[in-house]
């Protein structure tokens, strides 16, 4: 994921500060072209990155620490309240009965974005529907039904009808009673007069409450036209970034919308169903930092985990066998991707480093790891330190596993152990630090 890097980049910037011995001119003039170098790979505008680095610098060496806190933290805290204002505020999606109106142009990833709105309301618990309107682009009544079905959600859509407007007058009185009504509308390969008349009518028919643009991240700095050239048309509530998770430009796009008169609603960050989050700028820009994002992580587990599915006391002490860390690993799965939860945790390159190993995890090793585990004994299980070469032979005959499949599980807890311990403590407490931030961790 191309942000990753920026993120990478970041907090390798940021990590020098938390290292220095003594914060100056030289070590403040160094971090602020690292993050130069970050912004400008991600194609943030240069006279945008430009003025950022001046305010980070003017701020860091000229403003007084707030009281109780020292010199590190007030330049993070500055770095990142000048990133939040680079990228605006967000737009206002309620979690309540709507209708929204999907608009934007061909190959934006527009269908898929709006069945994946829909499982965003659906995992939030409510009724959700889609009209399908898009009748210019060939496939697209397929794509949708395809994803809605394959999620459970409500589709409405008459295949070969030309007529869109008259389409979602029929769908809006087919799913009167769901919650949360989403139209799919056609796109082009420019905003053209007969996009924008079908548009205009389809939005005095559904008088929508939302009116969402998706917009592809490679369109990088461009965004921004393409948002203030929709909005002059029909006028939008909001934005949605979509693979953000693969292209260099991502930075720029994010930065381009918050430019004009627009708020980003969403982003797109995968391609399963459940990779659409809702764009809050303090939240993305902490968990850039490598501060995390517990909010979003608690909101995940409300929506995924049952209350016995993990024992968050065991998980932060640092301090849990064999089978905690299964029980561990078996809820974060049911969160998602490993790589995407780890995120939200407090730690990243200013706290720590995590090994790509970390994120290695698939059901597949989980099952493997669950059959190693079973030809353990309870001392085993309990203390790990106990397992030494001959019972780690023992062990692996016992499961028809392979020597070294047995020593990387081992490894694997080692490492784990390690990383989620250093979320206490250290030398640099980030969630102190977050606390300071206000962010209500």
């Amino acid at each position: 994921m191309v942000l990753d890097k920026l993120g990478d980049s970041l907090q390798g910037a940021l990590k020098k500060l938390v290292g220095a011995g003594r914060i100056d001119e030289k070590v403040v003039d160094e971090a602020v072209k690292d993050i130069q170098r970050a912004m400008l790979q991600a194609d943030v505008n240069v006279k945008l990155v430009m003025a950022l680095s001046q305010k980070i610098k003017q701020r860091s060496l000229k403003e007084e620490p707030p009281v109780g806190m020292n010199p590190r933290e007030h330049i993070l805290r500055v770095v990142y309240q000048e990133l939040i204002g680079i990228l605006g505020k967000s737009a206002n999606v309620r979690l309540a009965a709507q209708t929204i109106m999907m608009i934007g142009l061909q190959g934006s990833g527009k269908t898929t974005t709006t069945a994946k709105l829909a499982r965003y309301f659906q995992r939030k618990g409510l009724k959700t529907a889609v009209i399908c309107a898009d009748t210019f682009r060939p496939g697209a009544y397929d794509q949708l039904k395809t994803l809605c079905d394959r999620n459970g959600i409500f589709f409405y859509g008459e295949k070969d009808v030309k007529d869109a407007v008259a389409i979602t007058q029929r769908g809006l009185a087919a799913i009167e009673k769901y919650d949360v009504k989403i139209i799919d509308t056609a796109g082009r390969h420019a905003l053209e007069k007969d996009l924008i008349k079908e548009m205009e009518d389809i939005h005095k028919i559904a008088k929508p409450d939302h009116k969402l643009l998706v917009i592809d991240a490679a369109m990088g700095q461009q965004a921004s036209e393409q948002a203030r050239a929709f909005n002059n048309s029909i006028g939008i509530t909001g934005v949605v970034i979509t693979k953000l998770d693969g292209t260099a430009k991502g930075g720029g796009a994010l930065s381009a919308v918050s430019e004009t008169d627009s708020a980003i609603a969403f982003i797109g960050v995968g391609e399963t169903p459940d990779d659409l989050e809702k764009f809050e700028a303090d939240r993305f820009i902490s968990r850039l930092l490598g501060m995390g994002d517990i909010k979003s992580l608690v909101e995940k587990a409300e929506e995924s985990l049952k209350e016995d599915d993990i024992d968050m006391e065991a998980m932060l002490s640092g301090k849990f066998t064999l089978k905690d860390m299964y029980k561990q690993l078996e809820a974060m799965n049911k969160l998602g991707p490993l790589k995407q939860v780890m995120q939200m945790l407090p730690m990243g390159k200013l706290g720590m480093n995590v090994s790509d190993d970390m994120y290695s995890v698939t059901q597949e090793k989980l099952g493997k790891y669950k059959v190693i585990m079973d030809s353990m004994t309870d001392k085993e299980l309990e203390d790990p330190k106990h397992i030494n070469s001959s019972r780690i032979i023992r062990i692996s005959r016992g499961s028809g596993t392979k020597y070294d499949e047995v020593r990387e599980l081992l490894k694997y807890h080692k490492t784990m152990q390690k990383t989620i311990k250093g979320l206490k403590g250290g030398k640099f407490n980030l969630q102190k630090m977050m606390k300071k931030f206000g962010m209500g961790v």
